[in-house]
């Protein structure tokens, strides 16, 4: 938890100076090559089932990070990394704007943005590490809710606004040149974050003494390894974070197809701006007040208490999806409301899941690995169905796609029923525990 210099220091910035910021920069880069990559590539011409599988696949980093993240005890500060990678994936951003005009943007674009998941993953290690150190549990509580609305803030803002851009410049200067704009925009984003967190962002410790050689690295990486699958319920909390987030891992690569798709596709027929718009200004406000309050929600009654309700509200919400593909509205305010809905629920259900796995799967002595660990394995249990779906939705068509997902949220309620807790956090004892 904290650090002895971390609680004596009388010049600690306030958590609000660079939690947000700093949760930001790591959504942004997840969200571009997750979300917005989707829609980059069906106006340019590639195939959904192809769009589909090649960016789930470059997701993968996001899964294996706990591989490397003992390297980062190694050298300098967590606070290092998270600047480093912040400007690298940066710069790559810049090199993928510069790219899109080529023949072979596909195989290019593909492979710059597997360098910014790779340095996307090791900013989490890093950030979390930073997060996890400098505030204790109670801080961990009362910021959740800001840490989970800035970096899902990221997804609306790029999701929404960038893409609302790219669909208004595209009649201008060329779907090409439009998206080249985007890009460098990202890139311009990182650039700036990574020189505000040189000064604001504290250091989250240094790095450890009993890593000096990558011998040391692997054998502390078995250690953590071992470490992990004997913590007790570790079976059951591995299931419970694949599990929880599964249904929306169909639903993220093709709810933007779907409303960009024909009627007579099954789809809603929306122009690039009006999904833009959608995600940009009703998504926001409802993601980032579901995220705000879901904190004081769970700072008030405890984890144990709400996470049930969390997981209800959190997946409850995919059916307006379901129903859309049924209706096939063309009021955008009926659509905009329908995602509304599903992002508030979004943002109140998905701080539950970070939050146990910071309260009840890292602590210990390992606990930043430990954190890489479950939130890698929480994105394999969003890559998997990612990679899928694609596949599903043409198979299935849009309408039966969506009925699956509902089925698909069934284990994530019985498994959250279930799932024991092994810290008692309500009664404020986790620091103790952890110690001990």
């Amino acid at each position: 938890m904290k650090t002895t210099d971390s609680l004596v220091s009388k010049k600690r910035r306030s958590p609000i100076f660079w939690v947000p910021t700093a949760y930001f920069g790591m959504g942004l880069p997840f969200v571009v090559l997750n979300m917005v990559a989707v829609l980059m590539y069906k106006g340019l011409g590639v195939s959904d089932a192809k769009i589909a599988f090649w960016t789930s696949l470059i997701m993968l980093p996001w899964t294996l990070k706990p591989l490397w993240s003992p390297l980062l005890e190694m050298y300098r500060t967590k606070k290092f990394f998270v600047v480093l990678t912040q400007m690298v994936s940066g710069v790559t951003f810049g090199l993928i704007a510069l790219s899109l005009h080529l023949p072979s943007f596909f195989a290019i674009t593909i492979a710059l943005f597997a360098i910014v998941a790779f340095s996307g993953a090791t900013h989490d290690v890093a950030c979390d590490g930073v997060y996890m150190d400098e505030l204790n549990a109670q801080e961990q509580a009362k910021y959740i809710g800001w840490q989970g609305a800035f970096y899902n803030l990221a997804k609306i803002l790029t999701n929404g606004g960038l893409v609302y851009l790219a669909g208004s410049l595209k009649d201008s200067i060329g779907i090409v040149h439009a998206w080249m704009v985007i890009m460098g925009i990202c890139a311009a984003i990182m650039v700036v974050l990574s020189l505000y967190h040189v000064r604001m962002l504290p250091s989250g410790g240094a790095a450890s003494g009993d890593v000096r050689t990558v011998k040391d690295a692997m054998h502390m990486l078995w250690e953590v390894i071992r470490t992990f699958f004997q913590k007790k319920y570790i079976v059951w909390y591995i299931c419970f974070i694949i599990l929880y987030r599964f249904a929306e891992g169909y639903v993220m690569k093709i709810v933007p197809l779907f409303l960009k798709a024909g009627i007579d596709q099954g789809g809603l027929g929306l122009p690039v701006q009006e999904i833009g718009i959608i995600y940009g200004t009703f998504g926001a406000a409802a993601f980032v007040l579901g995220s705000i309050l879901a904190g004081y929600y769970i700072s008030a009654f405890g984890l144990r208490k709400t996470l049930f309700s969390l997981c209800c509200v959190f997946n409850i919400p995919f059916v307006v999806y379901l129903l859309l593909a049924i209706y096939q509205p063309s009021n955008v305010w009926v659509i905009g409301s329908a995602i509304v809905f599903e992002y508030f629920g979004y943002g109140f259900g998905f701080v539950g899941l970070t939050l146990f796995m910071m309260q009840q799967v890292a602590p210990g002595k390992h606990q930043m690995a430990h954190y890489a660990f479950a939130s890698g394995i929480m994105n394999l249990g969003v890559m998997i169905p990612g990679m899928m779906s694609g596949y599903l939705s043409d198979w299935l068509g849009y309408r039966n796609f969506f009925i699956w997902v509902l089925v698909a949220t069934i284990p994530a309620f019985l498994v959250t029923w279930f799932v024991p807790f092994t810290y008692n956090n309500d009664k404020k004892e986790t620091t103790d525990r952890i110690n001990a």
